[in-house]
């Protein structure tokens, strides 16, 4: 008889602490291609979901019985059409328990490049939305992420790991403020009014920034948050002119291409060529060509800049990330309980339907010899024969579940007992 199948889950990815911004931004999955990714994810394994932020893109999947072994490899590789050489250094695989410890720090914001910040939490939620959509979960998978979810919020009620909690788009503002010094004084242009655009302009608001302009490809939309911080909105197509007048820059738009490139800003900076420019990109992909960052009085910076910052942030935090990892571990320990019952499910269905299949032809044969019984004294003896059935199955059910060393070989010799596989049909 063949052992039966163990249950596996994979994460593998990239984030901000083990790979440069240039491949990170060749994995990134935007939300509008999010759907596509998925139906392509599909070809490589039985069920997965994509999380992809500004930091990271990871795929958590079940892997196809006899399929490739890094399934998730596979996906990215072709995916991003990206080499071996340029993905492979910095790409994590964890795999069972190690990969639901992670995705439960990543939900509780531990491995964010900001610890604590709260958006991680809605990314891991719209990840799971998404691949509800496309049909990409099945129970295993869907189970872990709510329990992500839910692991996140406990940890953030119990913990003050978010008290006071910063966020890419805050840090980006400090970081503005560092380059430039007073910001009462400034106009700051926000390009993009996504949730990480609507972040940096409230931020802005609340470190008192003097004017505020708004932009994006939806004129509507920028206008709509302009309005609620007091503010003014601009066309997409006026950037240039725009770019010219302001102090800084925040650019954090989710488009596949560039938003600001080289000659763009260096036409910008021609009409004020000794007033300083600081451009922050917080965009994966980047929204800002790299080599904008050589031009006289521009001062450039992306995400991958913030790590300073970043990193006094979390030894601030290191008291409440122990007690964070403290839930993360029971936690752990419960899906993994969880996980371990659903591998017995099928043989305990089995050996149920094999008693009780058995419990209702012999009653049927014993009622045909007692046709004088009343249907009270019927009901009664069916009763009986299930409380039997019952009593009889119920240690060596909780057995099966609850022997978590041995319990591939008491699913073999239940099979093997009760002849389970031999009544399964071909």
């Amino acid at each position: 008889m063949k052992k039966p199948l163990e249950m596996h889950i994979h994460v593998v990815g990239v984030n901000h602490s083990t790979t440069p911004i240039e491949i990170r931004e060749r994995l990134a999955v935007s939300s509008a291609h999010v759907p596509d990714a998925l139906s392509s994810l599909r070809k490589y394994v039985s069920q997965g979901l994509i999380l992809s932020t500004c930091n990271r893109t990871e795929v958590y999947s079940i892997p196809n019985s006899g399929g490739s072994s890094q399934p998730g490899i596979d996906f990215l590789k072709d995916w991003a059409n990206i080499s071996n050489a340029d993905l492979l250094p910095y790409i994590y695989c964890y795999h069972n328990e190690e990969a639901v410890r992670h995705l439960f720090r990543v939900a509780s914001g531990l491995d964010s490049m900001i610890i604590g910040e709260f958006e991680i939490l809605g990314q891991v939620k719209q990840s799971l939305e998404e691949a509800k959509k496309t049909r990409m979960l099945g129970h295993p998978i869907r189970n872990l992420f709510h329990q992500a979810l839910r692991v996140g919020r406990r940890v953030r009620d119990k913990t003050g790991i978010s008290k006071n909690a910063l966020s890419v788009s805050s840090v980006a503002v400090t970081l503005a403020a560092k380059a430039i010094g007073d910001l009462t004084r400034c106009k700051a242009l926000v390009i993009g009014t996504g949730e990480a655009g609507r972040l940096v302009a409230k931020a802005l608001k609340e470190r008192g920034i003097a004017q505020i302009t708004t932009t994006s490809r939806s004129y509507d939309k920028a206008s709509t948050l302009a309005a609620a911080l007091g503010g003014s909105s601009a066309d997409i197509g006026s950037l240039g002119r725009e770019l010219a007048s302001c102090d800084i820059a925040i650019s954090c738009t989710g488009a596949p291409h560039l938003i600001l490139d080289l000659k763009s800003v260096e036409n910008a900076m021609q009409t004020r060529p000794h007033q300083s420019l600081v451009i922050i990109d917080i965009a994966v992909p980047r929204d800002v060509e790299p080599q904008v960052g050589q031009i006289s009085n521009v001062f450039l910076y992306d995400i991958d800049d913030f790590t300073h910052l970043s990193e006094l942030n979390r030894k601030q935090r290191e008291t409440e990330t122990k007690k964070a990892m403290e839930i993360i571990e029971s936690e752990v320990k419960r899906f993994n309980a969880w996980w371990q019952a659903m591998e017995v499910e099928p043989v305990i269905s089995s050996l149920m339907i094999k008693a009780e299949d058995i419990r209702q032809t012999q009653l049927d044969m014993t009622l045909k010899k007692l046709r004088h019984l009343s249907p009270e004294e019927q009901q009664s003896l069916e009763a009986m024969t299930k409380a039997i059935v019952q009593k009889i199955l119920h240690e060596p059910i909780q057995h099966l579940k609850t022997n978590t060393r041995r319990r591939d070989d008491y699913i073999i010799l239940v099979n093997d007992i009760f002849q389970l596989d031999e009544d399964k049909p071909e």
